[in-house]
Formats: structure tokens, C-alpha cells, sequence
């Protein structure tokens, strides 16, 4: 299904679905959404952009095999949890917050961490499931 249309469309969408996602991983940070949501819309992206140009092409785009992230994510998200244990004597995922806001991400803890690690594992399992399957196809 390489149809003219849905080739140009996902070039476009591509990006935007990209923002999108990382906007649902910082806005889960306080409200619905987060790492689980996010990572998927960003493998989705990925997904409309491999059924428009091909596998190759998405490969190409991506640089590095995507099971690359799973333990990238794994290892940020166990850092997020443990920096309470090794920094500030607290229980293993004890949430830590910034006292100063940033402007647009709001106060900084290790749940946001977590969140990230999150966002990343789910896009490294998601691509490398799909891509598989799609592969051996």
C-alpha cells in the first residue's frame, strides 16, 4: 500500500506525530499520558512511515537497529530510582523534586526520569516487534 497520497502524508506526519509524543511523555508527568503513551504514539509514527516507504527506507531513517533502546531505557529508568537511595538516603523510587519550575517542563524529578526511560523501552520493544514480524513476512 506505497500509494502516492499516504507516501506524502507520512513524511508530514512523521515529525508531528513525533511532537505529539513527546508532548503526551511531559504532560503524563502531571496528568494522563506519560512514558507508555508517548512511546507508543512515536513507534506508531514509525510504523505509518515503514507501510508508506518501506522497511528500508524507516531503517535508513532510524540509524541503529531499535532494540538498541530497550536497555537505554531500562538503565535510565533504574537510575531514576535508585538516585534517591544513593543521593539522599530515601526508599528505592522515592519521587525527588526541583524546588525551581522550568518554564516549560515544570519541576524536575525522578519521576520524569523514570517517565523517559519508560518512553524509550516501549519504542525500542514496539519497533523491534513490529519490524520482526514485518521482516519476516
Amino acid at each position: 500500500m506505497k500509494t502516492l497520497i499516504l507516501r506524502t502524508a507520512s513524511n508530514y506526519l512523521l515529525p508531528i506525530l513525533l511532537l505529539f509524543s513527546i508532548f503526551i511523555l511531559l504532560r503524563g508527568h502531571y496528568l494522563p499520558g506519560g512514558g507508555f503513551v508517548g512511546g507508543l504514539i512515536a513507534s506508531i509514527a514509525f510504523v505509518l512511515h515503514a507501510f508508506a516507504n518501506g522497511l528500508k527506507d524507516t531503517k535508513k531513517l532510524l540509524k541503529f537497529h531499535p532494540g538498541f533502546l530497550m536497555p537505554i531505557g531500562l538503565a535510565v529508568s533504574f537510575l531514576a530510582g535508585l538516585l534517591p537511595v544513593i543521593g539522599f538516603d530515601e526508599p528505592f523510587m522515592t519521587g525527588l523534586w526541583m524546588h525551581d519550575t522550568i518554564p516549560v517542563l515544570g519541576a524536575l524529578g525522578t519521576a520524569m526520569f523514570f517517565d523517559i526511560g519508560v518512553y524509550i523501552v516501549v519504542q525500542g520493544v514496539t519497533l523491534t516487534i513490529i519490524f520482526t514480524i514485518s521482516e519476516s513476512a
